[in-house]
């Protein structure tokens, strides 16, 4: 990592190891009583300061840097808390738009430390790592101090250790099939879980939803009196035209329409986020006829959004790009956006998923719109041998059109050749790779092209 002092990096090292020690992500035990009792030794950090909190299944950390941009550019100074990350677990805790330093990482571990093993003696299971890194971020926005705090549900939302913070904004991004070993298959199940984020007396933007899952959040809305304001409905995409690096949009908020507002991101499912983050920052500032947000903002903001490995470009010639989806859901709005805004004369797909993951369902989504496929894994402990996603693979994409390539280095250089392969064995232009199937597969691949985390 070029950007960043040996030392500290070492540093950073030790302590993600100390963490490591921990139950990990994929491992919860449902309560919020030691989230709650380590907020409550560190002063509740976490009510220093006005929430927008967001849950849903994908668009999430998307979803989270817009209104993190609209709120920053507006004129506050923001955190912001979002999970998994990519590359370096200091992604996760920015503070002004902008990842903490490893060394504040290490300070904010070190500082809280000391009481992680009073909780862990009050119960029968200590604190996991995700707990314990939502009360480093809720201590960091508060020592900031920051004006605002973006925070992204880890997995679900009444359990979740950051539903301890009052988001008086609550947004819900697209609920899809996600974490089935933890919240079950049923949809409407699943929704319940994540309407847990929806606080007395809130204001609820959601995202489009299937019926069974509107009608639970709408219930639950009745049922806390919080107001609620729907895509499609109280707020919208007008118009969206794909552009060069991204795509123009005409967005309707709750306080009125912006115009010619450039998204530099690919796909419906970002233009969609945009208007969901767009109408949170107005509520935040209690949207109304008379207070629309500045135009000028909005565009700055919206103009300046990156996301990191969603549908990210990391090389040209031929075009290789990097998504995060690793669910049907996403790997479908993925495939949508590539249908619909390139025109690539073939596409070979890297794909490496997680054994958990629903590999079939993934592998479906893309295989319309991708031509081979490269099979591959990748740093994570718990990713699918690369030789079991290729027996799932066999039904859907054929033994023609698929090659297995256990280290993603390889892969990654046996998709861009096969993008370059003509019928006829001659190398073509107009090919394109995407890395796909995992965060961790995104994360990876952008370190393999040199990309820093941010």
């Amino acid at each position: 990592m070029t950007g960043f002092e040996t030392g500290a990096l070492e540093e950073l090292r030790q302590v993600e190891s100390e963490l490591n020690t921990r139950w990990p992500e994929t491992k919860i035990e449902p309560s919020l009583d030691r989230i709650r009792a380590l907020a409550d030794i560190l002063g509740d950090p976490q009510t220093s300061y006005p929430v927008v909190h967001i849950g849903g299944t994908n668009g999430k950390t998307s979803t989270s840097r817009m209104v993190d941009a609209l709120l920053t550019r507006i004129g506050l100074r923001t955190g912001r808390y979002t999970s998994p990350h990519l590359q370096l677990a200091t992604e996760r805790i920015s503070v002004d738009g902008a990842p903490i330093s490893p060394e504040r990482y290490v300070e904010i571990y070190r500082d809280i430390e000391p009481y992680l093993s009073i909780v862990d003696a009050r119960g029968d299971v200590p604190m996991s790592k995700f707990e314990v890194l939502t009360g480093m971020a809720f201590a960091a926005f508060a020592d900031a101090p920051v004006d605002a705090a973006v925070i992204e549900v880890g997995m679900g939302g009444s359990w979740d250790a950051t539903n301890i913070a009052d988001g008086r904004i609550a947004v819900i991004t697209p609920i899809g099939l996600d974490h089935v070993e933890y919240l079950g298959g049923d949809l409407a199940g699943i929704a319940e879980e994540k309407a847990g984020i929806i606080k007395p007396g809130a204001v609820a933007l959601l995202a489009k939803q299937e019926a069974a899952v509107e009608q639970v959040l709408l219930r639950r809305c009745a049922e806390v009196d919080a107001t609620v304001a729907r895509l499609g409905s109280e707020f919208g995409v007008i118009q969206r035209d794909v552009a060069v690096g991204g795509q123009m949009l005409r967005l309707q908020g709750l306080a009125g329409e912006y115009d010619e507002v450039f998204l530099p991101l690919h796909g419906a499912h970002q233009a969609a986020n945009a208007a969901l983050a767009l109408a949170a920052v107005e509520a935040f500032f209690g949207a109304g006829a008379d207070r629309r947000l500045d135009i000028d903002a909005v565009r700055e903001a919206f103009g300046t959004v990156t996301s990191p490995g969603r549908l990210e470009r990391v090389r040209t010639a031929p075009t290789v790009l990097v998504d995060a989806a690793h669910n049907p859901h996403g790997a479908e709005a993925l495939a949508k956006a590539l249908g619909e805004e390139f025109g690539f004369r073939k596409l070979v797909a890297v794909v490496g998923v997680m054994q958990e993951k629903d590999a079939v369902g993934i592998l479906s989504a893309l295989e319309p719109v991708v031509q081979e496929v490269v099979l591959t894994s990748n740093s994570s402990p718990r990713a699918m041998d690369p030789d079991l996603l290729a027996g799932v693979a066999i039904p859907i994409f054929g033994e023609d059109r698929m090659v297995v390539q256990p280290h993603l280095d390889d892969a990654i250089e046996e998709a861009v050749r096969l993008a370059e392969e003509s019928d006829d064995g001659d190398i073509m232009s107009g090919g394109g790779v995407v890395v796909t199937g995992s965060v961790v597969t995104a994360g990876d691949a952008r370190a393999l092209f040199g990309k820093e985390p941010s």
